[in-house]
């Protein structure tokens, strides 16, 4: 991907979101890139804690767009991952208070005088203000998505509205995969997903019992040597252009093919 402004989204909650721009964020300064991830959920503060800064925060995202600190104030430097860095969300504020202008703006900053290579946006749940706003500055998303029904439903949704916004590059990260349940036809396989959506994938993260760890202990799965901190930064070096092979996952199952199977056809 191209895209230097990216928002990680997904329309349902609950999918993955906020440890995929975590984990994100850590590879691609892991690989030597200067990141920026930012916290759009206002109110609902979860990327400090999810990172392990949350007791460094002191200015948050709508300090700085009411003027109340600098930018520079406001980031949070990562201190085990060279050139990452932190933009907090208000708790005590609600999505009304975040203008998507002055976002956008400070979102320019970021790149232009604060020379980040890369600024990862986590943006809240749903398709109401808090997501047009997180969306606003993106020429880049990564549509996060559970192999279930629903999950692929709203991400549908998602992937229209990122496309309405001229939003230029559109991949998917498939998370918590079970590679058995795809087998025997009881999961989504990626290839049903694509299917569905028509948008590649750049991620494919299998469930792993190290993430709830790492999210309880405020520490990237990217860090450590788990299997999903394995797959992130394998997306990670993918969204840089590098030809990383995806892992095989799935044996020509999948639910739509045992659905197939059910209903007598190939």
């Amino acid at each position: 991907m191209n895209a230097k402004v990216i928002v990680v989204t997904s329309g349902k909650g609950g999918v993955g979101k906020t440890t995929t721009t975590a984990n994100m964020g850590a590879a691609l300064a892991k690989l030597g890139e200067k990141v920026v991830v930012i916290d759009v959920d206002v109110g609902l503060r979860n990327l400090d804690v999810v990172m392990g800064l949350e007791s460094r925060v002191v200015f948050d995202l709508i300090d700085v767009l009411e003027g109340k600190c600098r930018l520079s104030q406001a980031l949070i430097r990562d201190k085990r991952v060279e050139n990452l860095y932190l933009l907090p969300a208000s708790q005590t504020r609600d999505k009304d208070s975040l203008s998507p202008e002055a976002f956008k703006a400070a979102v320019r900053t970021l790149v232009d005088e604060e020379h980040f290579d890369r600024v990862l946006i986590d943006s809240p749940a749903g398709i109401e203000s808090g997501f047009k706003t997180a969306a606003a500055p993106a020429e880049g998303a990564l549509v996060v998505v559970n192999p279930e029904v629903s999950s692929v439903r709203d991400a549908d949704r998602i992937i229209g509205l990122l496309e309405a916004q001229q939003v230029r590059e559109i991949r998917l990260v498939i998370n918590r995969l079970r590679p058995r349940m795809v087998a025997s036809g009881n999961m989504l396989s990626e290839g049903d997903i694509l299917e569905i959506l028509g948008v590649k994938p750049i991620g494919v993260v299998p469930e792993d019992e190290g993430i709830l760890v790492s999210t309880n202990i405020g520490e990237p799965a990217v860090l450590g040597k788990t299997r999903a901190g394995l797959a992130f930064m394998d997306t990670a070096r993918r969204l840089r252009g590098e030809d990383v092979p995806y892992p095989k996952l799935d044996d020509g199952g999948g639910f739509l093919a045992a659905l197939r199977r059910l209903l007598g056809g190939s």
